[in-house]
């Protein structure tokens, strides 16, 4: 049955393409660190839970299956007397996703480039511009910063395909977020709101719109030693209404999910993260348990 062969893609189109922003739990986005330097990051993500669909759909068991490899570059830089950093994130993916369709087993699979995405990062207050060697007398107390992702539709879209890993359509984040050090703890809240332009070639001719998702995160963090730290974190997000051609669909996310991080630095320029999280709730869409590792060099650039 095509058309229910087409409920399942789309169920899970939705899962590696709407929630993706939201779902990120950065810990320490608003630290301050030196300016003139360089990072290389490469890092794996596993994803793989159900999802929760509307309970009218013929669709039950729904399980989705989500690995990513991504390289970023990152740079600091001086923004008026404050820290900033600069990056870009490539991601390519896979997506494989099976379920009943009226007690008929259906599957789909699809892989390719993500669309990248442009990170600015501006501490506002409590972060001075120090170069390295200026760096080590600096102790935090609270910073207050501002973070804008852009994100291009320059991923593998086929518009003949209802799931693809490239979304066909920008995204714009912005997120205020706040860091206060007490002592080893550091605590960290951030709210984000993420925009999306349409989709025009969605099935080819449909016209595929998104409203605003809303982020809320925190984070508890403990500096163990200068060269070990972990955190626990928490995120809910809402909103992200689809519609196609006018028709609105009954799909608005509504999640809850929680993690943990743990990051090492091998020396002055490799550390190793490890990180996971999971659902603590969920409306519609992906219930995921995420365990991801990253790996980290660190460069001085001209002063």
């Amino acid at each position: 049955m095509p058309g229910l062969r087409l409920a399942i893609a789309l169920l899970a189109c939705s899962l590696w393409l709407r929630p993706v922003h939201a779902q990120q739990m950065d810990p320490r986005s608003y630290s301050n660190v030196p300016t003139g330097l360089n990072f290389l990051l490469a890092g794996y993500v596993y994803q793989e839970g159900d999802v929760a669909v509307d309970p009218t759909l013929p669709i039950k068991d729904l399980n989705a299956k989500v690995d990513t490899a991504a390289v970023s570059y990152v740079h600091t830089l001086a923004f008026r007397g404050q820290s900033a950093t600069v990056g870009l994130i490539v991601p390519y993916g896979s997506i494989s996703a099976d379920g009943l369709v009226e007690g008929q087993a259906r599957g789909v699979t699809r892989a390719g480039f993500g669309d990248p995405t442009l990170r600015l990062t501006f501490n506002l207050l409590g972060a001075p511009a120090l170069p390295v060697k200026e760096f080590g007398g600096y102790r935090q107390d609270l910073i207050v910063g501002l973070t804008l992702l852009v994100t291009a539709p320059w991923g593998h879209y086929d518009p003949e395909r209802v799931i693809n890993v490239g979304t066909n359509r920008w995204a714009f984040k912005s997120e205020l977020g706040v860091s206060k050090a007490l002592g080893n703890w550091t605590l960290e809240g951030a709210f984000g709101v993420t925009f999306f332009t349409d989709n025009d070639e969605f099935m080819v001719s449909q016209t595929r719109q998104q409203d605003p998702l809303y982020a809320l995160q925190g984070h508890l963090i403990y500096n163990f030693n200068p060269r070990l730290w972990g955190s626990l974190d928490a995120t809910y997000y809402e909103g992200s209404s689809t519609s196609v051609d006018g028709v609105q669909k009954d799909d608005m996310l509504q999640n809850t999910r929680w993690g943990g991080n743990l990051s090492f630095a091998v020396n002055q320029s490799h550390s190793l993260k490890l990180y996971f999280s999971s659902g603590a709730s969920s409306r519609i869409g992906a219930d995921f348990d995420t365990l991801g590792l990253a790996w980290q060099y660190r460069w001085a650039g001209a002063q």
